[in-house]
Order: structure tokens, then C-alpha cells, then sequence
């Protein structure tokens, strides 16, 4: 911006003893909260809350005996777990909304969006891609439907129940590892460093799984890239929030596989995986198997031709300026 005195008239020699009066009021830039504050100090604004929350949440898990696996207090305290989770790394985000002055959708989720077209087109990508990804175990003989574990309204519960808990899942592990940290992050290192970061850390903390293995975690750090593609062609995680959340309804519930590592109760058959671990991913699951990479794959492509790069403002308006004088 230029300065008022760019647009101020020379004096003449004889107005010297007479300073120019100028009526308009002086203009004062004032910055804006987030560009007083560099990253690392945003970011350690926002993660400290974040770990106290989780150190209440562990304090309170503490006080509570563990209830056995196979019990509904158990399916309701891992939903309430997730829920807690989700809450303990939004909630600083929207105290660092008002900090920094902008919308807390800023960060990845915007409201006026909630559930809309990107979500759903997650979620069918996410069935799409773990059934593609059972169905070739199943062609290479890895994978048994079995008969079905649920019958009548038990089949309607749990699938109920695994929907809203992998929604959950969703929104906690894709704003925590692709919410406000990478949207402040990518401001200090670009977007690609800050998106392989955390999907380095995304990886790693899978291994706190009791069944999960080096590929596995190397599969989910895969993801975690796929992810932040999708995030920078969209603009906003709901797409990856429901693609998340269908793939591992589709792993627990739909075919009854491990998630990770994680072996559930209320799965719809008796599914067994037989074969190979480069196969059948072994105590991973189907993240583990070498098909998980042919189908992460096929999916990047996917989004990168499904959802074209965004061109900058500024070359678009050029463009349209060239195109307006040739025409």
C-alpha cells in the first residue's frame, strides 16, 4: 500500500514557513494476531492444552477398571474415548481461531459444508477402495466371508454403532493430523513438508496397536499423504473424514477384518484371512497386504484427476485478461 505522502502536492516556495494541512486521518496498519505470532509459537499455544486434555482423559480412563472386550460398557467407553479425543484437539483450534482472528473452518471443517457432497463422495471412495482391496485377498484365495456372526436387529445395532464410531475416528484422526497442525505448520515449511511430517507421525502412532507392524504403519503414513492430496485439491477434510470413516466401517464391520491391528466385537461374519502376509497383511490386516499399495495408489490417481489442481487466483485473472484482448 502506498503511503499518504505519495499523493501529497509539491509546495511552493513561498508556502515554506506554511506547513500543508492535510484533513484526511492518519491510516494505522495494525496486524493481524496470527502475524504477531510466529508458527512455532502458535503451534505450542495449541498443543498444550491439547496435552492436558489428554492427560485428563488418561487420569479418568485410570480411575475407571478397564471392562472386558467383548462388553457393551466396553463399545461405549472406546466411543466416548474417540469423542474426548476429537473434542481435546478442536476445542484448542477454536481458541486459536479467535487468537488468529479467522473462521475455526479455516482449519479444514468448515460448518456450512457438514456431511455435504465431499463427504459422501469420501465415503464412496473408501467403500470402493477396501472392497477392491478384500476382493483381491479373496481372488488369491487370502479371504473367507464366513458364516454371518449377527443376526436380526443385532446386524442394524452394530452397523449403526460402527458407523457413528468410525465417524468419530474420523474426525478426530484427520483434524489432528491434517487440521489446525498442518494448516500452521504449512505456513512455516510449505504444505508438503508439513504433510509428510505428520503423516510420518500418523504412521508411528499406529504402532501403539497391539496387532499393527512396521508395513502396516508405512501403509498408514501412505495414506496420511493420500490424504493431504485430497485435502489441497478440495480445500476442506470432509471428504477425507468420510472416506477415513467408510474404510474402516468397511474393514470392521462389512468384512470383518482386522483395522490396524485391532480385532472388534459386532463384526457382521466370521471372516478368516489364510495365506501369506504379503497377502493377507497378517495381524495388520488388509493395510498391511501389497494389494493396500496397488489400491492407495489407484485412489491418489484417482483424486488427481478427479479433483484438478486449483490454479492461483492471480494466473486465472490473468488469463482472463489475455484472453479478453485477443478476443
Amino acid at each position: 500500500m502506498l503511503e499518504d505522502r505519495d499523493f501529497q502536492q509539491p509546495r511552493r516556495e513561498d508556502d515554506r514557513s506554511h506547513p500543508v494541512q492535510d484533513s484526511r486521518a492518519p491510516t494505522i496498519s495494525i496486524p493481524a494476531p496470527d502475524q504477531q505470532m510466529s508458527v512455532g509459537l502458535r503451534l505450542t499455544i495449541y498443543v498444550l492444552p491439547v496435552f492436558f486434555l489428554y492427560i485428563v482423559l488418561n487420569v479418568l480412563l485410570g480411575s475407571f477398571g478397564a471392562p472386558p472386550e467383548n462388553s457393551t460398557a466396553y463399545s461405549f467407553l472406546i466411543l466416548a474415548q474417540e469423542l474426548f479425543l476429537f473434542l481435546s484437539v478442536f476445542l484448542p483450534a477454536c481458541m486459536m481461531a479467535r487468537l488468529e482472528n479467522r473462521s475455526v473452518g479455516s482449519y479444514g471443517l468448515p460448518l456450512q459444508s457438514f456431511l455435504g457432497k465431499h463427504f459422501w463422495q469420501g465415503c464412496a471412495i473408501g467403500v470402493a477402495e477396501i472392497t477392491v482391496l478384500v476382493g483381491c485377498l479373496a481372488a488369491f484365495g487370502g479371504y473367507s466371508f464366513g458364516p454371518l456372526h449377527l443376526h436380526g436387529s443385532g446386524m442394524l445395532v452394530w452397523a449403526l454403532y460402527w458407523a457413528l464410531f468410525f465417524l468419530v475416528v474420523g474426525f478426530f484422526e484427520e483434524f489432528a493430523f491434517r487440521g489446525y497442525l498442518q494448516f500452521t505448520l504449512a505456513e512455516g515449511v510449505g504444505f508438503w513438508p508439513a504433510a509428510w511430517i505428520l503423516s510420518l507421525g500418523f504412521g508411528a502412532i499406529h504402532l501403539r496397536n497391539k496387532g499393527e507392524g512396521l508395513v502396516g504403519a508405512v501403509a498408514v503414513a501412505a495414506i496420511g499423504l493420500i490424504f493431504a492430496l485430497a485435502l489441497k485439491r478440495t480445500g476442506n477434510l470432509w471428504l477425507v473424514v468420510g472416506w477415513h470413516a467408510a474404510f474402516d466401517f468397511g474393514e470392521t464391520y462389512l468384512f470383518s477384518v482386522p483395522n490396524s491391528g485391532n480385532v472388534f466385537q459386532g463384526h457382521l461374519s466370521n471372516a478368516t484371512l489364510h495365506g501369506p502376509t504379503w497377502l493377507t497383511g497378517g495381524t495388520v490386516g488388509p493395510e498391511g497386504s501389497v494389494f493396500s499399495f496397488i489400491t492407495m495408489t489407484a485412489a491418489a490417481l484417482f483424486i488427481h484427476k478427479a479433483f484438478p489442481a486449483r490454479r492461483p487466483a492471480r494466473e486465472t485473472s490473468g488469463q482472463a485478461v489475455n484472453s479478453a484482448l485477443t478476443s
